[in-house]
């Protein structure tokens, strides 16, 4: 039995669809939600979020945000989602270069910019690992960790 799964941010539905497992990076570490799964509020990092739906897997570059799960639906709540297809390569590339230049350059401890453009590398670096992955269908599964 699915699950159903939204994902949303203030400009828009993102996705929605019952899917068999989402996998999202959480707070604490990467969590697994399947139907039936317990209650639970976490708050969500920069990070890959994958969807299973039969063979067909859907990776999303989540920027931040809340995730609520219920036993029949999850719902994310994203500061910023987009779908692998979606994701501007060449955008995300220079979004990732303008950051680490500003970084390098230095900035006075302390300093409001740094989180912002901390931020800025974190979300740009997810976006091209996501965009780099695509839409997969079939399996082996993506290893959400990282190394493959």
């Amino acid at each position: 039995m699915p699950i159903r799964c939204e994902i949303v941010t203030q400009e828009r539905l993102v996705y929605s669809d019952m899917v068999d497992i989402v996998v999202a990076p959480g707070a604490d570490g990467v969590l697994g939600i399947l139907p039936h799964h317990t209650p639970l509020l976490t708050t969500l990092q920069f990070g890959e979020l994958v969807v299973r739906k039969g063979a067909e897997e859907h990776i999303f570059a989540i920027g931040g945000g809340v995730l609520e799960v219920r036993p029949d639906k999850v719902t994310v709540l994203a500061d910023a989602a987009e779908h692998a297809d979606e994701i501007d390569l060449a955008r995300a590339e220079a979004a990732r270069n303008r950051a680490v230049e500003l970084l390098a350059e230095g900035l006075p401890p302390g300093s409001d910019r740094f989180a912002e453009i901390e931020n800025a590398l974190k979300r740009s670096s997810v976006r091209l690992k996501v965009a780099g992955k695509k839409r997969r269908t079939g399996f082996p599964p993506t290893d959400v960790s990282g190394s493959r």
